[in-house]
């Protein structure tokens, strides 16, 4: 076992967690999750209501890594409406590397609280586009 360190789910993640999933809104949102350093635990960042995919790369920080929980808005060619929910991991390269390592080590656990399926990683900031999102959605 290497001595990389899992950081727990809070409380108040897994109770954020469980409304994103549920809830009711017809819109994109996203819920950004980050790690506690200090208390080794992930923790909310923001809760985004009602934004499009580039108000997203606006709000996160370019030189460190995020979870994003994302509700997307998806319109499809027939006309359908979904809202797929997708875990985004975004972990730049130039970010430091003990939080890489944490971020890593907990991605998986997080994603099993989180129970989503879907999950993208991203390096750049740039790459998280709209376009980028349907791609890995197919339509």
């Amino acid at each position: 076992m290497s001595g990389v360190n899992i950081c727990a789910v809070t409380e108040e993640v897994k109770k954020a967690l469980k409304e994103f999933r549920f809830r009711k809104a017809q819109d994109t949102a996203a819920l950004v999750l980050k790690v506690d350093r200090e208390k080794q635990q992930i923790i909310i960042d923001e809760k985004l209501e009602d934004i499009t995919v580039e108000d997203l790369q606006e709000a996160l920080p370019s030189h460190q890594p995020r979870y994003i929980v994302l509700s997307y808005r998806q319109e499809h060619n027939d006309g359908r409406i979904s809202y797929p929910l997708c875990f985004i991991f975004f972990t730049p390269r130039d970010s430091h590397a003990e939080l890489q390592i944490m971020y890593a080590g907990s991605k998986i656990a997080l994603q099993q609280e989180a129970e989503l399926a879907r999950a993208y990683e991203i390096r750049e900031l740039e790459d998280l586009t709209e376009e980028w999102l349907l791609g890995k959605l197919g339509n």
